[in-house]
């Protein structure tokens, strides 16, 4: 009898051991799935991407604007537009960066806005646009669009 168990469980267990992969249909199946999850997924992930993005920029322009005022309390004005950014190096822990699309930052001393102007052009790197071509400026909030927010 002991045998007889012990010769059925061998025999399950060669038959466990044959099976070594997966058929061509599971895997079918499986690619589907991954593809309809990626289709649903991708898009609303890249949009986040855009959003961080101008959300980045605007605590870069913040930073930078923080710069700029130690060094007016410093040198009792801000740079000029000349002097530019550049001027505020020492005064920042890192290298002046450049805007989450690779651009500089566009820095106008007096402003039309304020005492100076601050701002990045956005994705595409010309004034004026909508969404993520939208100008990110020290005068104003980053202004969600109804497309952004889907």
């Amino acid at each position: 009898m002991i045998q007889n168990t012990f010769n059925k469980i061998k025999y399950l267990l060669k038959k466990i051991n044959n099976q070594k992969g997966f058929s061509l249909i599971e895997l079918m199946v499986v690619m589907v799935i991954l593809g309809m999850l990626a289709a649903l997924v991708g898009p609303k992930l890249f949009g986040q991407v855009d959003k961080a993005r101008q959300k980045d920029a605007a605590a870069q322009i913040g930073l930078l604007g923080e710069a700029l005022d130690i060094y007016r309390l410093e040198k009792h004005k801000y740079p000029t537009t000349d002097e530019g950014l550049e001027a505020i190096k020492s005064y920042t822990k890192k290298e002046i960066p450049k805007d989450p699309w690779g651009n500089s930052f566009i820095y106008v001393s007096p402003g039309e806005h304020g005492d100076y102007d601050l701002y990045s052009l956005g994705a595409d790197g010309e004034e004026g646009g909508e969404g993520i071509n939208q100008d990110i400026t020290s005068w104003s909030h980053i202004e969600a669009s109804e497309e952004q927010s889907e």
